[in-house]
């Protein structure tokens, strides 16, 4: 009973949902990234390549139908796929980036609220009372 009470206290960290949260959101952009790459990335090369597609490129091991092939032009398209991705990240954490430093700047070079003026302490609102007290008796 113990270990599952440490658990839920493990689980209700802000750390561990903000993980969580961070998985998701990654799994949903891999996939943008995904289709901006092989979607509209991937024929813009092509046209420069030819329209050449690497993935099929291989050296056969053995001979026959069913040889295992030594696929280098799949390494090649997963190699540039990589780059292609990695610089659109960088991009997009740039971006981020300066958007953030941006919204710093903003915040620090708003003026500070004046300070509200300090009202009597309770010793100075007895004092007070006293003398009236005094004055009236």
């Amino acid at each position: 009973m113990e270990m599952l009470s440490e658990f839920r206290t493990f689980v209700a960290r802000g750390n561990v949902m903000d993980m969580a949260v961070g998985i998701i959101i990654g799994a949903a952009f891999t996939a943008i990234v995904s289709s901006l790459v092989s979607d509209l990335i991937n024929p813009i090369i092509s046209l420069f390549t030819g329209g050449m597609d690497f993935s099929g490129l291989g050296i056969p091991l053995d001979e026959g139908e069913e040889a295992a092939v030594f696929a280098y032009g799949s390494f090649i398209m997963a190699v540039i796929n990589f780059l292609i991705i990695a610089w659109v990240v960088f991009l997009l954490v740039k971006g981020l980036n300066r958007l953030k430093e941006a919204t710093r700047r903003k915040q620090e070079a708003a003026p500070e609220p004046a300070p509200q003026p300090a009202g009597p302490t309770q010793e100075e609102l007895l004092a007070e009372i006293r003398d009236l007290l005094k004055a009236r008796g």
